[in-house]
């Protein structure tokens, strides 16, 4: 019986896998192949490793967890939990299953996009939706923000003008904005259009913006704030307690209100960055490794 069972191969599931391994713990780690920023080109505000792409990112972190015996790593998708009085079970998809006496859900968020033509094709590559990870390279260049109402339109418009002073907020349909909002986006020079969108065009990168009506807006990227779900749903099958699109956990430990079931990375918070994943992640992974000392008599 494992230790730990990780489920998500992404940077907080590995992290979590890395200091479990350095504390000598049987650590199994699940990875289905499945990122959120599988379509990013590059990984920024990660210190020393800043503009990685995401493929180099993990084939470095699985070279520096093959270092550790006790970790074990299998690409497979778990396809169902189980927690039984002193352990959880995971059942693989196409078969088998594993044993771990706490278990860790690392499977991150999916973000929907607008079924508009061409945003799921520049997803990456001219459209994003983090400002801190992508804004740098755009910066001083016209860029578009798609959102509605005051906080996912006007606040992500207002705040890449630390980035641009070119920023245009595309409603595609009613904003949405109230007189406040409509009236600090126009005293900021934030521009605001309404019409509906008809598609995303480019090359190999995102080039305009094109409108039912009206011309179309040739900016160097599109930021959007949509909604995004949870990529599994094991640990609400397990009773995890849960808000629109995050599992609630304590901040500090990644506990859920499932002992012994933690959550770490993107599905347990708002902050969509690779290091905040990667540093939550440790943090739970010495608090899990205390529970299990506690557990053995070796801490009160």
């Amino acid at each position: 019986m494992y230790d730990v069972i990780v489920v998500g191969g992404g940077p907080a599931g590995m992290s979590t896998a890395l200091v479990l391994g350095r504390a000598r713990r049987r650590v199994l780690v699940c990875d289905s192949g499945e990122y959120r920023n599988y379509a990013a080109r590059a990984i920024h505000g990660y210190l020393t490793r800043d503009g990685v792409s995401p493929t180099e990112f993990r084939r470095i972190a699985r070279a520096e967890l093959a270092r550790y015996e006790g970790v074990e790593l299998r690409d497979v998708r778990v396809a169902s939990a189980h927690r039984g009085p002193d352990r959880f079970e995971v059942t693989f998809l196409g078969g088998g299953s594993a044993e771990g006496r706490r278990l860790v859900i690392a499977t991150g968020v999916v973000d929907e996009l607008p079924e508009i033509p061409g945003f799921e094709t520049f997803f990456g590559r001219g459209v994003h939706h983090c400002p801190y990870c992508d804004g740098w390279e755009v910066r001083d260049r016209p860029l578009a923000v798609y959102g509605r109402g005051d906080a996912k339109g006007a606040g992500l418009a207002l705040e890449l003008l630390l980035w641009s002073r070119s920023v245009v907020l595309c409603t595609d349909g009613p904003s949405g904005l109230s007189d406040r909002c409509s009236t600090k986006l126009a005293r900021h020079g934030v521009p605001v259009r309404t019409e509906r969108i008809v598609c995303l065009e480019g090359r190999d990168w995102l080039e305009r913006v094109v409108f039912e009506s009206g011309p179309p807006l040739e900016c160097a990227a599109l930021f959007f704030n949509t909604a995004c779900h949870l990529r599994s749903d094991l640990a609400l099958r397990l009773g995890c307690d849960a808000d629109a699109w995050n599992c609630r956990v304590d901040a500090k430990t990644g506990k859920t209100s499932v002992p012994g079931l933690y959550v770490v990375g993107d599905a347990s918070r708002d902050v969509f960055q690779v290091i905040v994943a990667a540093a939550e992640a440790a943090e739970a992974a010495v608090t899990i490794n205390r529970e299990l000392l506690s557990a053995d008599g070796l801490l009160d």
